[in-house]
């Protein structure tokens, strides 16, 4: 997917509206810009996963982590 993007006066641009949802940035979130052999990336910054507010759905009772879960396995089979 290829978009073009005008550059203001202030070195600002407005990333295209396909490109955010892609990128999954809304407003007020930060996007970083690497520079490397082929070419520039753009990428979200984020400060957690966006997976972690699911991490555990499921589990009720189940601490998270492996020694954790082979614990409470082993309580269940009365090991």
């Amino acid at each position: 997917m290829q978009r073009q993007a005008r550059v203001t006066s202030k070195g600002q641009i407005t990333i295209p509206h396909e490109i955010r949802r892609v990128l999954g940035v809304q407003p007020g979130d930060t996007v970083e810009f690497e520079s490397g052999e082929d070419g520039v990336k753009v990428r979200p910054v984020r400060k957690e996963s966006p997976f972690a507010k699911y991490r555990g759905i499921g589990t009720p009772g189940i601490p998270s982590g492996r020694k954790a879960i082979i614990k409470y396995f082993r309580d269940l089979r009365g090991w």
